[in-house]
């Protein structure tokens, strides 16, 4: 009788070794190596005629209009455009959080042939899903298989145009030892998926499970594999989803997408700057409101600040999507160059509705928000503050300026605090009253006084 032979393999970066380690030498995680059966046989690969035409670049037809449309507004543009023919996406995110509402709403709506096949839930669980989300389509064939030799029958039968795994952690290859969700099945049944759908030209979606660190599960080289990797961000306590590519091969990264949870599904927002700033009513300390570039897009955002005394020998600096390093440089910028002494205070930063704002152009407004609660002063309501701060104390020159004073006037503001290189490049006069400044002194006192 044969001893099986095991190895190791990290989950995190997919190195393997021949003996448990408790700390991964190639990414040093801690605690990611998991046991998998080495396969017996190992298949030589034979070379062989090519029984393709070979073609040239000129040669190859390709369009834009290849690609197929959703009928989500939102998800395509994230997508950049809609599913590309033989593209792979990865679909990420919590439990919950609606990962497999978005893939059914979008097959509901795709005017094509769909294969929906999921390993998780019975046909009639799915049945009943779309009943509460009101989708009607005869065009989404359902299989509830996690054999990978009946989703490729099933295939092969339908010539779909797309098809949607649900979730890739419950597919497994018969031919090969390990359990379903281990890195080998995982691995193995992507690169089968992957394969067939560039050879017959099919779009699939893939939604994989993740981590307790927010990280889809299984190597990072299953991210690799995937022409595109779309990650589904939302806080349980709110009602809307950001929906971001993290990889594409096919659009932008920048680009976000919103959608508000309801009991009927997802809905697009289309305007997210007013969804954001709904519960934005009375003036308080510590309210900013700034505008953000994600992708091509301008989202305005409302930035809240508290300052309390600090009781303790060291001061709380807590900041809710906001870079928390970020944060520290502009609160000593603040105490060294605006003269705010913020040193012995507790400070805590939020961007109201759970988004996070990553961009240099929220550093005025944040900054600006902390000294309104140190004060106690309030900031005026129809006022947006748009810049970046440097470490003399400076405000920088931000992108896509005129976008950004289109999206607050189109929302009824009437001022807009802007770095004061920007003001010089302005190439339309806008309605909405433009204040340039040049640095941070002098924007709390323009704002604060």
């Amino acid at each position: 009788m044969t001893k099986t032979k095991i190895k190791y393999i990290c989950s995190k970066c997919g190195y393997e070794s021949l003996k448990w380690l408790g700390k991964c030498p190639e990414c040093e995680g801690w605690n990611s190596f998991t046991e998998e059966k080495i396969e017996s046989s190992k298949r030589k690969p034979t070379v062989t005629k090519s029984k393709f035409e070979l073609n040239t670049i000129e040669t190859i037809s390709a369009d834009e209009d290849d690609r197929i449309k959703t009928g989500i507004g939102e998800f395509d543009r994230v997508l950049g455009g809609g599913l590309m023919p033989g593209s792979v996406i990865l679909i990420g995110g919590d439990p919950g959080i609606g990962k497999s509402t978005l893939a059914m709403q979008a097959s509901a709506k795709i005017n094509k042939i769909v294969l929906y096949v999921t390993g998780e839930e019975s046909e009639k669980q799915i049945k009943l899903r779309a009943s509460r989300l009101k989708l009607k389509s005869s065009d989404i064939y359902v299989q509830a298989a996690t054999n990978l030799s009946d989703i490729l029958g099933a295939i092969n039968q339908l010539s779909p145009s797309v098809v949607v795994i649900d979730s890739i952690q419950t597919m497994y290859r018969a031919e090969l030892d390990n359990s379903p969700g281990t890195i080998t099945q995982v691995r193995e049944c992507t690169s089968i998926l992957m394969d067939e759908a560039k050879k017959k030209h099919f779009a699939v979606i893939i939604i994989g499970h993740v981590t307790k660190e927010g990280m889809i599960a299984g190597p990072k080289l299953l991210e690799h594999m995937v022409d595109t990797v779309v990650q589904f961000e939302g806080e349980s306590n709110y009602s809307f989803r950001i929906l971001r590519a993290q990889k594409n091969r096919f659009g932008s990264t920048n680009e976000i997408g919103v959608f508000e949870m309801r009991e009927d599904g997802l809905r697009e927002v289309k305007n997210p700057s007013e969804l954001f700033l709904s519960e934005r009513e009375k003036q308080t300390p510590g309210s900013v409101v700034t505008s953000s570039i994600e992708g091509t897009r301008p989202i305005l955002l409302e930035v809240q600040a508290l300052v309390t005394p600090s009781n303790y020998g060291y001061p709380q600096r807590v900041s809710n999507g906001f870079d928390q390093r970020r944060l520290s440089i502009l609160l000593a910028v603040l105490e060294k160059r605006a003269m705010q002494m913020v040193s012995a205070t507790n400070v805590f930063v939020n961007i109201a509705g759970g988004i996070r704002a990553s961009e240099p152009a929220v550093d005025l407004a944040v900054s600006v928000a902390i000294a309104s609660s140190l004060t106690d002063k309030i900031i005026d309501n129809q006022t947006i503050v748009i810049g970046e701060v440097g470490l003399g104390g400076e405000i920088r020159s931000v992108g896509n300026i005129e976008k950004r004073i289109q999206e607050a006037e189109k929302l009824g503001f009437k001022s807009v605090i802007i770095p004061a290189t920007n003001s010089k490049a302005l190439k339309s006069a806008a309605k909405i009253k433009t204040f340039p400044v040049e640095d941070l002194k002098q924007t709390i006192e323009i704002l604060l006084k």
